[in-house]
């Protein structure tokens, strides 16, 4: 079994947001699936299970604010008896250009409370991790905070949506063939 979370904020407020792109990515791989993700009892997140390649895939998005996503996490892992090798977060990132995406495993947090929170509560970092660019902004005297929380442009949406598939593809390899393989195909 693996596990596969995409990290944002919840409520209709974020919905769209660049710091949502996580969570965007993990429900539109559940809507390639065809599969609806849903709330458990006693659950706070999103859920759904589905076969990717041949395998049995947990795909997740929390329902708690960023900072708080650890605890999702960590409950989840423990349900699903995942092994940190067989998850995947996913989430956005300022220092990667707008249309980038990175795969990685292990490392720091980068300054991301969602993925600082996860690595505090499992206690561990050594997971990978899919990180999605949404660039800094252009005007350096922009809060950043306001900035992660602000919607796309049309623009940039039109971007985010080939972002969005290819991600999609990452994580459908991640499944199939590891974390190493993925990152030497979409790390170039």
């Amino acid at each position: 079994m693996k596990l596969i979370v995409g990290l944002g904020n919840p409520g209709r407020v974020y919905q769209g947001t660049r710091h949502n792109i996580g969570s965007s990515v993990v429900k539109a791989l559940a809507k390639e699936y065809n599969v609806s993700l849903k709330r458990g009892i006693f659950s706070s997140s999103l859920s759904a299970k589905v076969r990717i390649e041949g395998q049995d895939v947990i795909l997740a998005v929390p329902l708690v604010f960023m900072n708080l996503s650890g605890i999702v996490v960590s409950s989840l892992i423990k349900k699903h008896k995942i092994n940190l090798e067989n998850f995947i977060v996913v989430f956005d990132d300022l220092d990667l250009e707008l249309d980038r995406l990175r795969l990685r495993t292990g490392g720091s947090s980068g300054g991301h409370k969602g993925l600082n929170s996860i690595i505090s509560v499992l206690g561990s970092s050594k997971f990978a991790r899919l990180r999605i660019g949404i660039g800094r902004p252009k005007d350096r005297s922009t809060d950043i905070v306001k900035y992660v929380l602000s919607p796309f442009s049309q623009i940039e949406l039109r971007i985010m949506r080939k972002v969005t598939e290819n991600c999609c593809l990452a994580l459908k390899l991640w499944v199939s063939l590891g974390i190493s393989k993925t990152m030497n195909i979409f790390n170039k």
